[in-house]
């Protein structure tokens, strides 16, 4: 009987060292040293708190907090739809912040487009995020010439 049971005996037994090495959420460092990073991305996860900030402000992830994964969604929701909407113009991370029932959106965004055409997309992204949410929604935008502005570094 205990000779059937080796092969699942064995392959239940691990030899291979721990690889302790975190990778994720680090960008590779390209041969020609070209690849341009904001602040946000220059910086490890492990960073957050000390030298970068969470992407998303709220107070849904702490114990006994209220509708997690309607938060999570919704703020996935948000950044899509402003990727989509400002299309090539954001150049860093969106940032969402909630408190109580207003949502504020922070983004820097390129100057490639007229100022009438700003403010209508300024407006329709406010207006379309706060019908389908169901909370007050302001954008809170800054501007810059080009993408070069927010590079902090190549690798």
């Amino acid at each position: 009987q205990l000779t059937n049971l080796a092969p699942i005996l064995s392959s239940q037994i691990h030899t291979s060292a721990p690889l302790c090495r975190v990778v994720s959420g680090k960008y590779r460092i390209t041969k020609k040293r070209d690849r341009p990073l904001t602040y946000e991305m220059a910086n490890p996860p492990h960073f957050i708190a000390h030298r970068k900030s969470w992407n998303s402000w709220n107070t849904s992830s702490l114990k006994g907090g209220l509708r997690r994964s309607e938060t999570a969604v919704e703020d996935e929701f948000i950044r899509r739809f402003m990727t989509g909407t400002w299309h090539g113009l954001v150049c860093s991370e969106v940032i969402i912040k909630r408190q109580f029932n207003h949502i504020r959106v922070s983004a820097i965004i390129r100057r490639a487009v007229s100022p009438t055409k700003m403010y209508f997309l300024l407006g329709y992204t406010e207006e379309l995020l706060s019908n389908w949410i169901q909370c007050p929604v302001t954008l809170e935008l800054q501007t810059v010439d080009s993408f070069q502005d927010v590079v902090f570094k190549y690798i």
